[in-house]
C-alpha cells in the first residue's frame, strides 16, 4: 500500500509559510490540473472558541493553504463547515465569530456553512437515512484540516471524526448518535477527501471535544489515508489505537492493514509523543452516555420539549454544570473597537507575531493598526504579559477567557 504522510514540527506563521509550502509541493501531483476546479477546505469549527483553547482549526493553517492554492492559480476556494449542531439550533454563527470569514475575505475567498447546503443523501445503520452536504461530493479537491483532540464518546476526534461537520444541521447530525463509530465510518466511506493536514500546533487533550486541556504540540500532519493519520495521532498522543473507537470498528471491518500498523510501529516521533490524559467523562454524563443506556436518552433528547428546555438558559446551564453539555451557547456578540499595545513593558518576545494568522508585524504594527486586522485576537490571547489591551466589548470571548486565559498565556511564557 502507497502511504503518504509528512510530520513538522514548527509553530511560527513563518515557518509555516516556507516549510509547509515545501511539504505541500510533495502532493501537488494530486490537485486537480484546471485551476477553475473547485476546491473546498473543511475545518473543525465546532464551538465559538479559538483554535488556541485545542477547540478549532488554526487560522494560520487555512491562511497558508490558502496562500498555498492561489500561488498555484487556483480561483474557486471555498472553506466549508456545517457547524456543531448546538450553535446551528441557537443560530450563533460560530463561522463569524472564528473570524473565518473575515480571513476569507481577506484572501477572497468563499465560506459556507455546509448545515445550509443541497442535501445528498447517504445511509446510517438500521436503515436510517441522513443527509451530507453536496459540496463535499461535488468537489473537485477537498482538504480535510481537522484539530487533534481527544473526543468523550468515541475516544478522539481527527481525520475520521472531523468529517461529522459535513452533516446538514442538527436533524442529520443528532443520526449519527444511534452508532457514532459505525455512522462516523459511513460518512468517511462516502466523502473521501483528498489530503488530510492535521492542525496539532495546540491539541487539545482530557474532556474534548470541548472542554478538554490545550496543549502545544507545534505538530502539523500531512497525508492522505486518514485511518494512517488516525492512528499516528493516537501514537502521539499515548493511546492504544483500540481506545478509539472508530479505528476499533475500523480494524474489525479490516480498513486498518498490517501496512498500517508496520508504518505506525516503525515511525520515530521522538519529541512530539505526550502522554495525553484520557477523555474521561463525570458521572452523570458517563451513565447517560453508556450504550445501554444512551438510546433511552436520545428518544428523550430528540423529543420537541427536551429541545425546547435545552435552548433555555437555565437547562443549559444544568446541561453544563452536568458535563451532559460541554459548550455554552452565549449570544452576546463581541464589539471590537480595536488593540492597543502597551509598549512599557513589551520585551518584543515576539509571540505575538508568531501566531499572528496575516504574518503582521506584531507588536509594531499595533502602534498603528489598520483595517488588515481581523480582531481574530490570537495576540491579545497570548501575550504573555497581558501588553496588549483589546477596547470594545467582549461579549460571548468572555467565556473562553474564564476557561482557558490563564493557561493559554503559560503555554508560551517560556518562549
Amino acid at each position: 500500500m502507497d502511504f503518504r504522510l509528512d510530520i513538522v514540527n514548527r509553530c511560527s506563521f513563518k515557518d509555516m509559510n516556507t516549510i509547509l509550502f515545501t511539504v505541500l509541493d510533495k502532493y501537488s501531483d494530486l490537485l486537480p490540473a484546471s485551476t477553475d476546479a473547485k476546491i473546498l477546505l473543511k475545518p473543525n469549527l465546532n464551538s465559538n472558541m479559538n483554535a488556541l483553547t485545542g477547540n478549532t482549526t488554526d487560522l494560520r493553517i487555512l491562511s497558508v493553504v490558502i496562500q498555498y492554492l492561489k500561488e498555484k492559480g487556483f480561483t474557486n476556494i471555498v472553506i466549508g463547515e456545517g457547524t456543531n449542531s448546538g450553535f446551528y439550533r441557537n443560530k450563533i454563527g460560530v463561522i463569524f465569530r472564528l473570524k473565518v470569514n473575515e480571513l476569507a475575505e481577506y484572501y477572497g475567498v468563499n465560506v459556507k456553512d455546509l448545515n445550509y447546503s443541497k442535501p445528498h443523501e447517504i445511509d446510517f445503520t438500521k436503515g436510517i437515512k441522513a443527509n451530507i452536504a453536496k459540496d463535499c461530493i461535488e468537489s473537485d479537491f477537498l482538504i480535510n484540516l481537522p484539530k487533534l483532540k481527544t473526543h468523550f464518546e468515541v475516544g478522539m476526534s481527527v481525520c475520521l471524526k472531523n468529517l461529522m461537520g459535513c452533516l446538514i444541521g442538527q436533524e442529520n447530525k443528532k443520526k449519527t448518535h444511534q452508532d457514532l463509530a459505525e455512522n462516523i465510518l459511513q460518512i468517511n466511506d462516502h466523502i473521501k477527501p483528498h489530503l488530510h493536514i492535521v492542525d496539532a500546533l495546540i491539541g487539545m487533550e482530557g474532556l474534548g471535544p470541548t472542554r478538554g486541556t490545550p496543549i502545544r504540540l507545534n505538530t502539523i500532519i500531512v497525508g492522505t489515508d486518514p485511518y494512517l493519520i488516525d492512528m499516528v495521532c493516537t501514537k502521539i498522543a499515548g493511546f492504544d489505537y483500540k481506545m478509539v473507537k472508530t479505528l476499533r470498528l475500523a480494524q474489525e471491518k479490516g480498513l486498518l492493514t498490517s501496512d498500517h500498523h508496520r508504518l505506525v510501529d516503525s515511525l520515530d516521533l521522538g519529541k512530539i509523543t505526550w502522554s495525553f490524559s484520557p477523555p474521561k467523562a463525570g458521572i452523570f454524563a458517563t451513565f447517560i452516555h453508556n450504550p445501554k443506556r444512551q438510546r433511552y436518552f436520545l428518544k428523550i433528547r430528540n423529543t420537541g420539549f427536551f429541545s425546547y428546555l435545552a435552548s433555555t438558559q437555565w437547562f443549559g446551564k444544568f446541561l453544563f454544570l452536568t458535563g451532559l453539555r460541554q459548550d455554552v451557547f452565549l449570544q452576546d456578540e463581541m464589539s471590537c473597537e480595536g488593540l492597543s499595545l502597551e509598549e512599557q513593558g513589551c520585551d518584543s518576545c515576539d509571540i505575538c507575531q508568531n501566531i499572528c494568522p496575516l504574518g503582521l508585524d506584531l507588536p509594531n504594527y499595533l502602534k498603528n493598526i489598520d483595517e488588515r486586522c481581523i480582531y481574530c485576537l490570537y495576540c491579545y490571547s497570548v501575550c504573555p504579559k497581558q501588553n496588549i489591551k483589546f477596547h470594545g466589548t467582549l461579549g460571548f470571548f468572555e467565556e473562553q477567557l474564564r476557561q482557558y486565559n490563564t493557561i493559554i498565556r503559560s503555554l508560551y511564557e517560556s518562549e
